[in-house]
């Protein structure tokens, strides 16, 4: 075998000299000696001994078992990737595979052991650490100390209410061509008490943007919320138009002329469908010209209708619509003053100081989650029952996977009233701390709420808190009912959310806008408390570590804000006013008037605003802003990119843009960088 191998191997180490010497330094001696060149050439290589028959023969045989051999070399490697292959489209499946089994049901027929956080074990675990926890009020977290950022913003010097509302005249009669109004604007806002905020908020601003006169919005009745209160019967109608005034005129009902064209009732106009999440130049576009023309438009259903990246001056509108505008009616804030009042004195121990907790553990949405509890066969019959009855079918269609032990994992189940508490003690507050429950029906509550009781026995909820007959005038109004958990919530000293939703938006943006921009709110790792609470062998002392580092982060989260370039649907202006707005809607720093820059051909989509005063800059066609002072280069490139990209390139009109140009003069300068790219982005624009 040995000698066989030697054998071949030598007349392939003597081709590949003869080749070598063929062609030395890539040159044949033919063309070497036929070369009349001064350059040194090579030296002629000495002349290729004649090959006997039987030696070609040797070469050809060997040839072609070389190439025979590189096939078969070849084809082997193919097959090798293929199998590499095959198994590189296999092993995901696997993984998938083995996930299901690991995390759905069939982990506990075949016996695996289960996914960290996937079991609700938080009962088992409060009646094993109830000892500890009893005795534990040795470092007990007093609440003045909760929050250890207390940064505050800078006072900045107030200027006129006069000076941010005159420049909304100024906005409209430079973008929009009458001189009076367009027309009037009625919508429909569905959903709970905080889905139909958001919309009465986006209308005004919708409203600012068409020169539009606003309709007092109309309240869609949910077959969720079960709830037939209209404006007037949650807000208060004369402090909503009294104080939009001068930003967007604000009316009852339509002129009596308008009334008779649609026999007197509103649902006789048609209705106009706005795609979700429109951008401003979708309504000065789309929307303006038929408003102009029919003279009132109606848009229903109108949440989410506006996106949530739009010009500061509009954003404004919003923020002034919901932290000045909006006033619960007579009846709800004097009964919400006095439930306030009752908690502050009830929190004696505490200096007046309580803590809210939005616990989101009624039936319906236990249901909805999906998620399973201690209950056993009996809640699960219980659950799949109530699905059914209000949904009709919705969780048993084909393509529904429902996966409980999956959900919990990733902290979309709700937490329960023990898993509140736990948390809680956890983090520092003992059994002297007061606790406000802003609920509805808690699922099981005479089972559920007990444990929460034992470690807090100061818990109230406004049924406790209310005398009675005062509950009376609201019961039957969700809206209503919620609107009181609102307002105890809000001027609570820590507020704990326990799931998402309008909710706790809200109200964490309501009260970054009172407390020097700090939420003082609680928002838990879900992900990292459900494995937490699952481990049976966990102390005490490690898991009040946990906590009190989660604590800590959901203090330094408290205070931060977005930056303005990564605002996307999931950001909500609601949740993070801006300090510019928060000044502004409180009489404080305005955020100024915007400088329009339009082409020779003035178009309302083919424009962008200068803010000096913000030094700021957005572009109305794909609604990208960035700051001039504080934006980097990476920034400004994206806007030159992107106003290229939105093909806005006709020619500026030179005394526009010096206009633009000095403007910041009259506040704080540009960086060098900014000045550069107001220049540059005055070229693009000039470019044919």
């Amino acid at each position: 075998m040995a000698a066989h191998i030697a054998t071949s191997m030598k007349p392939k180490s003597n081709s590949n000299n003869n080749n070598n010497n063929s062609g030395s330094n890539g040159y044949s001696s033919e063309s070497s000696s036929g070369t009349n060149s001064n350059s040194p050439s090579p030296p002629p290589s000495p002349p290729k001994p004649r090959l006997t028959p039987s030696l070609s023969q040797c070469r050809r045989r060997l040839r072609s078992k070389t190439h025979s051999f590189v096939r078969r070399e070849n084809l082997g490697s193919g097959l090798n990737f293929r199998r590499n292959l095959r198994y590189l489209l296999v092993l995901p499946l696997l993984y998938i595979s083995g996930l299901f089994m690991c995390v759905g049901p069939f982990s506990g027929l075949l016996g695996y052991a289960s996914v960290p956080g996937s079991v609700y074990r938080s009962h088992e675990n409060f009646r094993r650490l109830w000892d500890d926890i009893r005795f534990d009020n040795a470092s007990a977290l007093e609440l003045s100390s909760v929050w250890k950022y207390k940064r505050r913003l800078k006072v900045q010097k107030p200027c006129p209410n006069s000076m941010a509302r005159n420049h909304f005249s100024l906005y409209r009669t430079s973008m929009i061509e009458s001189p009076g109004s367009s027309g009037y604007l009625i919508v429909d806002a569905n959903g709970g008490l905080n889905q139909q905020r958001s919309a009465i908020c986006n209308a005004v601003a919708v409203a600012g943007l068409l020169n539009a006169i606003l309709v007092i919005p109309q309240f869609e009745l949910n077959s969720v919320w079960n709830d037939p209160s209209q404006f007037g019967d949650i807000y208060d109608e004369d402090h909503f138009i009294d104080n939009l005034k001068g930003y967007v005129n604000v009316v009852r009902e339509l002129p009596e002329a308008l009334m008779e064209k649609y026999d007197h009732n509103i649902s006789n106009i048609p209705n106009l469908r706005v795609q979700a999440w429109a951008p401003v130049n979708y309504y000065l576009g789309v929307v303006h010209p038929i408003l102009r023309d029919q003279g009132v438009i109606r848009i229903a259903p109108f949440a989410n209708r506006l996106a949530m990246h739009v010009p500061p001056h509009i954003q404004l509108l919003r923020c002034v619509a919901n932290y000045k505008a909006l006033k619960f009616s007579l009846a709800i804030s004097t009964l919400a003053e006095k439930l306030v009042n009752r908690m502050i004195e009830k929190s004696s121990r505490s200096g007046g100081k309580y803590v809210s907790v939005h616990l989101r553990f009624e039936q319906d949405m236990v249901a909805f989650s999906c998620c399973v509890y201690d209950g056993g066969q009996a809640e699960k019959f219980e659950m799949d029952s109530f699905r059914e009855k209000g949904w009709k079918g919705k969780f048993k269609r084909r393509d529904r996977v429902i996966l409980p032990t999956l959900n919990r994992v990733e902290g979309k189940c709700p937490l329960s009233p023990v898993e509140v508490g736990l948390m809680l003690r956890g983090m520092g507050f003992d059994n002297n701390t007061s606790i406000y429950l802003a609920s509805g029906k808690i699922y099981q509550a005479e089972k559920h709420l007990a444990p929460l009781l034992k470690m807090f026995p100061l818990l109230y909820t406004k049924e406790s808190l209310a005398a009675p007959g005062e509950l009376a005038p609201f019961e039957g109004y969700s809206s209503r009912m919620a609107a009181l958990d609102y307002t105890v919530s809000l001027f609570s000293e820590v507020f704990v959310t326990t799931q998402g939703g309008n909710f706790p938006h809200f109200l964490m943006g309501h009260r970054r806008f009172l407390f020097y921009g700090h939420a003082k709110t609680i928002k838990p790792d879900k992900r990292k408390l459900v494995v937490l609470l699952q481990d049976i062998g966990i102390s005490w002392k490690a898991f009040k570590d946990e906590m009190r580092v989660m604590l800590a982060e959901n203090d330094r989260k408290g205070m931060m804000v977005p930056r303005v370039k990564k605002f996307n649907r999931k950001t909500s202006i609601y949740t993070y006013p801006l300090p510019e707005y928060r000044d502004c809607s409180l009489g404080g720093q305005c955020v100024g008037s915007p400088v329009l820059i339009t082409p020779e051909v003035p178009s309302p989509t083919m424009c962008f605003w200068f803010y000096p005063k913000m030094q700021m800059l957005f572009c109305l066609q794909c609604g990208f802003s960035v700051n001039l002072i504080a934006g980097s280069r990476t920034d400004f490139t994206l806007v030159l990119l992107r106003w290229k990209f939105c093909r806005i390139s006709s020619t500026v009109s030179r005394e526009n843009f010096w206009i633009w140009l000095q403007g910041p003069k009259t506040g704080s300068a540009l960086s060098l960088v900014g000045i550069l790219i107001v220049k540059d982005v005055y070229k693009i624009l000039s470019a044919p």
